[in-house]
């Protein structure tokens, strides 16, 4: 790539699709976005429409070229990143979707996990994942059950299944290839970490056939031709959504945890080395290129975003989102969040959990409001702590998703942790991570981003706090 060539970002997340043009140097110069929906038909159901976020993708590219102008031909490469756990069937003759997308959200199949659970320890350790109806293993094993199409398709033998981003890269591309990168591909909970391929042991245990799935592929090749809105380029990179946030400024550091706080959280912690096992926190590869491999370490937390999205609706309050900062301004209240939004994760693992308020006093709507954020940072802070004695010493946080703009979020981070946070002004850190990869992990990658600091400060309530809280998730999950 030329100093003048530019780098296309498809930002495929679970309420927006996101076309972003970026420039060598990973500074924004066109940009295009399209909403998408999220149907929730049945209790524990989440569903989208493939179709519809395969046009969105078109949408939004067509909008940030419209805006390019000109400068739309010295597009070079595109990157993909996707929603990670998110997976669906399709017809791999004319890539017609034949069930709905199941979103990361999902958990209808979580009676049936349950009962997997004496394999649990087994699963964790082939696949760095915990046993859990958030991932696309029980889905696709419903589908095959409940949908007859998906039943009669795979006797036709015609049958394709498997990550989200697999299915986007089959419609976008005009060679239509079958493959899956590593960080999806194991979010199906199917894909063995150390063998980096479909597993016959998971297969067998979740009664999939092997033949729909994807071929396994690097993170970065060459993956086929985009073919949108007029212009043709190569596909160079695939990866998750979370995974390409890592490396929005550039190669990660070891030493600090990269935080990404949205619709759901994450920690990450990127090693060079295989981090072995890790009990009771997430272990995979977010980059597998020719010449590296960048392992991970993980926590998540389902009730960030979604907690709040949750708590407005409860509360019938459509200026939550807008009145936080005012609220976290005041004095914390006597009251305290066990955060099972969207199920419990890291590091305590229920897919069933009771979110409940504890405390006293009449519990407001704001008193509510900064309990919920308050378990977002209690729950990245037990993650944090869990998976101290497998990575570096920690040496400072790398906070960014939409979330990390509330300053007071990012202030209680730093006093839990006793580290610095660091907070990139950049919205877009899942596009500018695939963009980054995409073109070759250029030097000098968006060194020119605003950061603020927030110095850790000590916060005796805080910690009261936070230890009484983990007493009370520890006495609730046994963890």
């Amino acid at each position: 790539m030329d100093d003048a060539a530019l780098i296309l970002a498809l930002d495929q997340g679970t309420h927006a699709t996101r076309a972003r043009v970026l420039d060598r140097g990973g500074r924004i110069v066109a940009h295009g976005e399209k909403a998408i929906a999220l149907t929730r038909p049945q209790p524990d159901w989440a569903e989208q429409d493939g179709d519809e976020i395969v046009a969105s993708v078109h949408a939004a590219i067509a909008e940030a070229l419209a805006s390019l102008g000109p400068r739309a031909c010295d597009i070079a490469v595109a990157g993909l990143s996707s929603q990670r756990a998110s997976c669906i069937c399709w017809d791999r003759h004319n890539g017609a979707p034949l069930s709905p997308v199941f979103s990361w959200q999902d958990r209808r199949m979580h009676g049936q996990i349950d009962a997997l659970r004496v394999h649990a320890d087994d699963v964790h350790r082939a696949t760095g994942l915990f046993l859990s109806p958030h991932y696309g293993a029980s889905k696709l094993r419903w589908a095959l059950d409940h949908l007859p199409q998906v039943a009669q398709t795979l006797a036709d033998g015609r049958l394709a299944y498997g990550p989200l981003a697999s299915f986007l890269a089959f419609r976008l591309l005009r060679e239509r290839p079958l493959l899956a990168d590593p960080q999806c591909a194991a979010r199906t909970q199917l894909w063995n970490l150390q063998t980096r391929d479909w597993d016959p042991d998971l297969l067998r245990l979740f009664d999939l056939p092997r033949a729909p799935l994807p071929a396994s592929a690097p993170t970065c090749g060459r993956w086929g031709t985009l073919v949108s809105g007029g212009i043709e380029v190569p596909l160079t990179a695939v990866n998750g959504d979370q995974s390409a946030a890592v490396f929005a400024f550039g190669s990660p550091e070891e030493d600090a945890a990269y935080v990404n706080i949205g619709t759901s959280a994450f920690v990450q912690r990127a090693l060079t080395r295989p981090p072995g096992h890790v009990p009771r926190q997430l272990t995979g590869i977010i980059l597998a290129d020719a010449g590296t491999t960048v392992y991970m370490v993980e926590g998540n937390v389902n009730g960030a975003g979604a907690g709040l999205e949750w708590l407005a609706a409860e509360l019938g309050r459509d200026d939550l989102i807008e009145r936080l900062p005012e609220w976290l301004a005041r004095p914390p209240p006597d009251l305290l969040f066990l955060n099972g939004i969207a199920g419990l994760g890291g590091p305590f693992w229920q897919a069933r959990f009771e979110s409940r308020f504890v405390g006293n006093g009449a519990a407001e709507p704001w008193q509510k409001a900064v309990a919920l954020v308050e378990s977002i940072a209690f729950l990245l802070r037990a993650n944090i702590e869990q998976m101290a004695a497998y990575v570096p010493a920690l040496s400072r946080i790398r906070a960014s998703g939409g979330l990390s703009r509330f300053d007071a979020l990012c202030r209680k981070l730093a006093s839990l942790n006793a580290v610095a946070v660091f907070r990139r002004d950049d919205p877009e850190a899942s596009a500018r991570g695939i963009a980054y990869l995409a073109a070759g992990r250029p030097p000098g990658w968006n060194q020119g981003a605003a950061e603020e600091v927030f110095e850790p400060v000590a916060d005796p309530s805080l910690a009261d706090r936070y230890r009484l809280w983990r007493a009370l998730m520890a006495q609730a999950t046994g963890v």
